[in-house]
């Protein structure tokens, strides 16, 4: 119990935070310097549609972004509307960020969602279905068909679909049905002539199905039917007897988050698995419908599912948008970006042919950092672990788990060392949001396979990407170690842009043994040499080096602070900067998602510089710098600026060493931030405005196609 007090706060946060911004205008500091978190993800996600709007990328690669905002914007609803509105229900919501009631709060989100989803679906039916025409993808209608179409489709629907629907009614006898979050559904009318009287039933949209349908089947044709289309023109074979009067396609959003109270929870995983078949079944909070619905079928909808008519969204053409990722997988590779195949990293390619050319002696050579998915995780995360398990001089391996997959080489290489006697420690968040059913599921694979497999510590999600390999070397137990940015995940890691750093130093293996030994076991948490650790060190850490460059200003030395995070809204960390700029320190900012930073103010952030990019990678990895007068100090990890980063999760961050690593990440860092390259400038008055295109129509430089061909070209260098 002492370790849990140590490591968590005992109060509310929210309570915390309002305190703490009650309290912080002191210095002159103004109320509304913050901007809402909430609305500034809706901005993101609005960013996100900007690339599938814009008509000169790739139009498959619009397709995905399309698709990636459908996808994010349900997880919104399901997250973020959900919990506020259960939050109001209970009275447990307290005003946001910038001051704002949580109904008024709840108007916005909901307010604000309806225009970008409304934006989406005309991008859709205006801008991308007519360009995909154009290119010989078509999204058919069913009275778009040939005759012989329709007969061949019809028979593919008896023989493929027609067994596997299931039509429930809905009468006296039979209850409205439950419908399950986030499936496609059609509502049907029919009337019975035996008994005169129109009646209602619902169809679910079988998800195991492909969601569009090829017309097809024997011709390289592109040309594809949705499938609730092909299912709604045969409904009268459902319905036999019955006259089919209409039918509407519908789907409901449910609130799908999970809490759980671990201080209550003998078992943590019995209780997550249990939350999680609740999840299925939680409370409704958007229903989607076509525009053109029934006033009846839409008012037994709202009467059935208790929801209100502000939590309805009529929409025009397809539902469920992110069905589009399967037309962006196409293979049509003059539609896609130009392919990009990872390189091994430089120093981890064979030396001198006197030399060794495992990992391990790479490593010893000097420490590696890892740019992914310019740089191969397959030849370097995977390739340690991989030779690590084979190795008969490795006796252990310790490594953090957040998100990965069942059928990783990450989880079979553990498994494979494990078989082999190694001592092997698997440290699983199984809470990690929508992944906790696969988490438990591999979890339990790896217990079966011998691995020590432990959940962390209570009331605090393990965040960090650690990995540790002691190995037997001429007598003596030597730590090679892996600090990332991402998740160990074979497949996000060829996505998701993310940084990782392999060394042999022994002072960051003391740290990392001293953590794991904290994370796994019964260790009292102490400082460390390398790492700056949440929750005790992290956010002291980052302040102090915050304010000592605020000193370095005002005595009249060079000073600046460089942050690149997915999120930053912890008020703590952005009230530091916003006194970092006022006493003359460079402030620059580059985040992907949320912000809460006010750039370009006034007397408030004069010297705040905010930039978003997006583009074929996930930007993901996380990375703090401090000038302090030249002798720079720059720290790569997991942690975001978030409360729950900073107070709630063990995060990890690790100071570089290697002057080329510094020069490496501060020259792109340059690049990220010049106007000469692509990205979204964040304005004073907290909008965001894109910058793409020269005067001229040109584009402006593209970093993630920069970054990969200068690590190509630094490959080819190092192999010849």
């Amino acid at each position: 119990m002492t370790q849990e007090i140590d490591l968590l706060h005992d109060v509310d946060e929210e309570d915390a935070e309002l305190e703490y911004r009650a309290s912080a205008t002191e210095d002159g500091l103004p109320m509304d310097r913050f901007s809402d978190r909430e609305l500034s993800w809706l901005d993101f996600n609005q960013r996100v549609l900007e690339m599938a709007e814009d008509e000169q990328l790739p139009l498959l690669e619009r397709v995905n972004f399309l698709a990636i905002f459908a996808s994010n914007l349900d997880e919104f609803f399901m997250v973020r509307v959900a919990g506020l509105k259960r939050r109001i229900v209970t009275g447990l919501a307290v005003p946001t960020n910038v001051g704002v009631s949580p109904h008024d709060q709840y108007q916005r989100l909901v307010t604000r969602a309806r225009e970008l989803q409304e934006r989406h679906a005309k991008c859709y039916s205006q801008s991308i279905r007519p360009a995909l025409e154009a290119e010989g993808i078509e999204i058919a209608s069913w009275d778009s068909l040939s005759d012989e179409e329709r007969s061949d489709l019809t028979q593919r629907f008896y023989d493929d679909m027609f067994p596997v629907l299931m039509p429930l009614a809905v009468d006296t006898a039979h209850p409205f049905p439950y419908i399950s979050g986030l499936s496609l559904n059609i509502a049907v009318r029919v009337f019975s002539p035996k008994s005169g009287t129109e009646e209602f039933a619902r169809l679910k949209v079988p998800p195991i199905l492909p969601r569009f349908v090829p017309v097809d089947t024997s011709s390289a044709s592109a040309r594809f039917l949705p499938l609730e289309d092909l299912i709604a023109n045969n409904l009268d074979v459902l319905f036999p007897g019955m006259d089919v009067l209409g039918h509407h396609i519908f789907r409901v959003t449910r609130n799908e988050d999970v809490t759980i109270d671990e201080d209550e929870t003998e078992n943590l995983i019995q209780q997550l698995e249990k939350e999680l078949s609740r999840r299925k079944f939680g409370p409704p909070i958007r229903l989607e419908i076509e525009a053109d619905v029934d006033d009846s079928v839409l008012d037994l909808l709202i009467r059935e599912l208790g929801i209100s008519e502000q939590e309805v969204y009529l929409l025009e053409g397809e539902l469920d948008l992110t069905g589009m990722f399967q037309i962006s997988g196409l293979d049509r590779p003059e539609l896609h970006f130009t392919k990009r195949v990872p390189v091994t990293a430089a120093p981890l390619l064979p030396n001198d042919s006197d030399e060794s050319d495992d990992i391990f002696s790479a490593i010893t050579r000097k420490d590696v950092l890892v740019h992914h998915p310019f740089e191969s995780f397959a030849t370097s995360v995977q390739a340690l672990l991989e030779q690590a398990a084979d190795d008969p001089n490795v006796l252990a391996i310790k490594q953090t788990l957040y998100r990965t997959s069942g059928d990783s080489p990450v989880v079979a290489a553990l498994i494979r060392a494990a078989a082999q006697g190694k001592q092997v420690l698997a440290l699983v968040e199984i809470k990690a949001r929508f992944d906790e059913t696969n988490n438990i599921n591999w979890a339990r694979k790896l217990e079966r396979a011998g691995v020590h497999v432990v959940y962390g510590l209570v009331g605090l999600k393990t965040h960090c990407k650690l990995l540790m390999v002691v190995r037997r070397e001429h007598g003596k137990l030597k730590n090679y170690c892996h600090i990332g940015t991402g998740n160990y995940h074979p497949k996000t890691s060829r996505l998701y842009e993310d940084f990782g750093l392999f060394t042999d130093n022994a002072e960051v293996g003391r740290d990392i043994t001293s953590l794991f030994n904290e994370l796994s076991g019964y260790a009292i948490p102490q400082n460390f040499k390398r790492l700056l650790v949440a929750p005790r060190f992290l956010r002291k850490g980052l302040l102090a080096r915050i304010n000592r460059e605020i000193e370095h200003a005002e005595a009249g030395k060079r000073a600046r602070v460089r942050i690149k995070v997915n999120s930053i809204v912890d008020e703590r960390i952005i009230d530091e900067l916003y006194r970092a700029s006022r006493a003359g320190v460079e402030v620059e900012i580059w985040v992907r998602g949320i912000c809460s930073v006010k750039a370009g103010v006034p007397e408030l952030s004069e010297n705040i510089k905010i930039r978003s990019i997006l583009g074929r990678y996930l930007e993901h990895s996380r990375v703090f710098a401090f000038l302090n007068d030249g002798d720079e100090e720059i720290f790569i990890g997991s942690a975001d600026m978030m409360h729950r980063n900073l107070d709630r999760r063990v995060e990890a961050l690790i100071q570089l060493t290697s002057t080329q690593h510094m020069q490496d990440i501060s020259g792109m860092f340059d690049r990220a931030m010049s106007d000469e390259t692509a990205s979204w400038h964040a304005m004073p008055d907290g909008t965001w405005k894109r910058h793409a295109y020269r005067e001229d129509g040109e584009p402006l430089n593209d970093l993630h196609r920069d970054r990969m061909i200068e690590i190509q070209r630094r490959t080819r260098g190092r192999s010849r």
